[in-house]
């Protein structure tokens, strides 16, 4: 039996996978590469690049294809990192913006263009109360935030 997921993410790279393979396994702890398919003379890439690749990052397995400048990544699809502290969030969201760009409600787009969700574990359990008045100060919080501030959010919720 082979311990390939059923589904998973398969990122289309224009010519960097390999480039942004190595990123993503540098900011991720727990992570790993796999098998790795590399062009060859006469393919529509340069000899010995990276055609497709493997690796997993925190458990989650990706493919990573350098298809060329036909696709590009945009924010119908985001990858969301739940942390559980203050330090984590900070310490992703300074990795994965670098070079990229920030947005609203702790969304960033990498330097590849490809976009990221950086949130606190404990959001949900400010969101889902089943109290309109804590939900709605709450989103209203998260909505004038870039990176996400735990406190703030425990804060708008508290109704401090």
């Amino acid at each position: 039996m082979s311990d390939i997921p059923k589904i998973s993410p398969f990122l289309w790279f224009d010519n960097n996978a390999e480039e942004a393979i190595d990123y993503y396994t540098s900011i991720f702890k727990n992570s790993k590469r796999f098998d790795v398919s590399r062009y060859g003379e006469g393919g529509p890439g340069p000899a010995g690049s990276v055609m497709v690749a493997a690796f997993e990052l925190e458990g989650q397995r990706f493919t990573a294809l350098n298809g060329g400048p036909l696709f590009k990544f945009n924010e119908a699809v985001s990858f969301v990192v739940n942390c559980d502290s203050q330090d984590e969030i900070d310490e992703y969201w300074e990795k994965l913006s670098a070079g990229g760009e920030p947005g609203q409600c702790g969304w960033l787009k990498d330097r590849f263009g490809l976009s990221w969700q950086i949130v606190p574990t404990i959001l949900p359990e400010l969101m889902q109360t089943g109290d309109a008045e804590k939900t709605g100060r709450v989103m209203a919080a998260l909505m004038q935030m870039t990176k996400l501030e735990i406190d703030g959010l425990q804060r708008a919720f508290d109704g401090a």
